[in-house]
Order: structure tokens, then C-alpha cells, then sequence
């Protein structure tokens, strides 16, 4: 007889949250019983789950007694605060902030590339930005076929990633864009309706924000070798809910394109999207509500012997967030 688990989802009512509770669903994860958190704001909203009726309950460190898996997506801050309690309580904690990403005592998965790291749990796993988990489920393969050493990647990052309140605003601002009125960043800094700029996160003293650092320092410990290197450039673009990225590598020695289509082919979470001759290649409208990373636009660098150039789109909202944490959970 398999075995049911008693889940709770923190940040239950966030855009995250809420794809966290579809998933469960949809992939029909076992579950015994479910448990609502979020702040006191949203305390006492109903959601169903499987045709039931559950009512959040405000999240406080009491709030896990009894829960065998705590799925999170409520901040650093916040897991910060709680996540620790629920590990003592004797949950497993899958976390989709940054609060203990870099952590070396806390595995960081994307269980298409390195799913023997859950082993190594303590009571925390940690979900990579979404970024790092698109870009690795399309250069898994690849690394598989030779190292890779150098990547050069410039992302397009819809508002999901910012949570549903930006979402909301680049939707009212197209609206109001369109009506000829004035537009009034409130939730971004930038006026983001037909509009992109570099990401909103802090630029730090070698000139790399917070989110292009993530890329670099995330991707050598999900890869297990320090010596990639990586030079990010993040951008937001106004688009609702998946992420795109162009990426170059440059690899140990020559793969070839077919060499490299092959081994996409084959791989866990990746669906090839590269019709040339209708110039047809991965788009967010095609990667939204999916659960595979989109690839296409597969060429070789032509200012490097021994490099590839790819496009990639993903469901931020899902792989880059709710479905990678569901996925975790199920390796669990």
C-alpha cells in the first residue's frame, strides 16, 4: 500500500501558492491531508483542493505539528521565521526563496539534473530561482555530453516573478497604456507595459544584481563543479508568466548540433521546439500552463570552435517554481 502524506503549503494564497495546490492535484500527489498557511491577511480565505473546501489558517510556528512535508513559498523572511519550526516539528521543508539557497548544509534540486542531492536533506530542500532551473533542464544534456565551461545568458523575465501583484499591474498598465493615460509604477520601478529594463534586484559592487548572481552562484552548486563560469544579464519583460532565455555555451570539446538535438530529445523535462523552417521556436504564449522547458533555436557560436547558442522558454510560475517544489516532493 503506498504512502499518503499530511502537506502544508506556507504562502498558500501567492501566485506560487496557489500553482503549488493545482500541481499537487493535477499530479495527483498523495495526500493525506492539507494544510493552508499564509499571513494574517488572507487567514480564513477558502480555497478547494479536490472538490473540498479548505479555509487558510494564519501561519504561526505551531502551525506544523503533525505535517510531513511543508511546501513554501512565502519569502526569505518568512521561511527565515517559520521554516525552522517546521523542520523541529518534523516536517521536510521544500523552500522556493533564497533564505538557504547557498546554505552547504541545504541541498539545492532540480530533479531533472541532480536528484540524488535530496538524500542529503537535513529537513530542508531548497528551490532554485527560476531562472537556474530553466536554463539546467536544457543544459543538463548537454553538460552530459561535455562539460561545459563558459556560459554567456541574457534573460527575458515575465512578472510572475515579481508575484501577482506585478502581474496585476502589467495588466492594468497595457490598459491604460492603450487608453492614453498616464502610468504609475507602484509595484516595479519602471514603467512596464510595452516597456523592458534590467532587473529590479540590487546591484552589487562587481555590477551583477542580486538575480544574475543567483544564475552564477546557483549553477555550480546544482552542477557540482565550481569551475563553469557564468556571466548572466537579466531583464524584465513584459510578459504575464514564463521566463525566456538566450544562452551560449562553450564546451570541453565540439558537440555538434545534431549531437546536441539528440540528447535534448531524450531528455526528462525538455520538449524541442525548432522548426526552421517556419522560423518557429519557443514563446512564452507556448510555454505558459506547460511543464516542460521549451528549447529550440539550436546553432553552433559562430565566435567559438567549441560553442552552442539555444533559446529557451519555461513556466515560471510552474518549473520555475510550484511544479520543480511538487517534483522534489515526489522524489521525496
Amino acid at each position: 500500500m503506498s504512502r499518503s502524506f499530511h502537506v502544508a503549503v506556507a504562502g498558500a494564497t501567492g501566485a506560487v501558492g496557489v500553482e503549488m495546490l493545482k500541481t499537487l492535484e493535477k499530479r495527483n500527489f498523495p495526500v493525506k491531508s492539507l494544510r493552508l498557511l499564509a499571513s494574517s491577511r488572507s487567514a480564513g480565505k477558502e480555497v478547494t483542493f479536490k472538490g473540498e473546501t479548505l479555509k487558510v489558517e494564519e501561519m504561526t510556528k505551531d502551525s506544523f505539528k503533525g505535517i510531513d512535508i511543508a511546501l513554501f513559498s512565502a519569502g526569505a523572511s518568512r521561511t527565515r521565521e517559520f521554516g525552522p519550526a517546521a523542520v523541529e516539528a518534523g516536517a521536510v521543508v521544500i523552500d522556493n526563496s533564497s533564505a538557504f539557497r547557498m546554505d552547504p548544509t541545504v541541498p539545492l534540486v532540480v530533479p531533472e539534473v541532480n536528484p540524488e542531492d535530496v538524500k542529503k536533506h537535513h529537513g530542508l530542500i531548497a528551490n532554485p530561482n527560476c531562472t537556474t532551473i530553466i536554463m539546467l533542464v536544457a543544459l543538463k544534456p548537454l553538460h552530459d555530453l561535455s562539460p561545459i565551461r563558459r556560459i554567456v545568458v541574457s534573460t527575458y523575465q515575465s512578472a510572475s516573478g515579481a508575484g501577482a501583484l506585478a502581474m496585476q499591474e502589467l495588466k492594468d498598465q497595457a490598459g491604460a497604456y492603450l487608453r492614453g493615460e498616464k502610468v504609475e509604477p507602484k509595484v516595479l520601478p519602471h514603467p512596464y507595459a510595452f516597456n523592458l529594463f534590467s532587473h529590479n534586484t540590487t546591484i552589487g559592487d562587481n555590477l551583477y544584481c542580486e538575480e544574475e548572481m543567483k544564475m552564477v552562484n546557483e549553477t555550480r552548486k546544482i552542477m557540482h563543479d565550481d569551475r563553469i563560469a557564468v556571466c548572466p544579464t537579466c531583464v524584465r519583460v513584459p510578459v504575464l508568466r514564463s521566463h525566456a532565455e538566450s544562452i551560449v555555451i562553450e564546451q570541453e570539446r565540439k558537440v555538434s548540433v545534431d549531437e546536441a538535438l539528440a540528447a535534448l530529445a531524450k531528455a526528462p523535462g525538455v520538449k524541442i521546439v525548432n522548426d526552421t523552417a517556419r522560423n518557429y521556436f519557443p514563446m512564452p504564449v507556448d510555454s505558459n500552463e506547460q511543464y516542460d522547458v521549451l528549447v529550440g533555436r539550436v546553432r553552433d557560436d559562430l565566435s567559438c570552435d567549441r560553442g552552442l547558442a539555444l533559446f529557451v522558454c519555461g513556466d515560471q510560475l510552474l518549473k520555475g517554481a510550484a511544479l520543480n517544489a511538487v517534483q522534489i516532493a515526489e522524489l521525496l
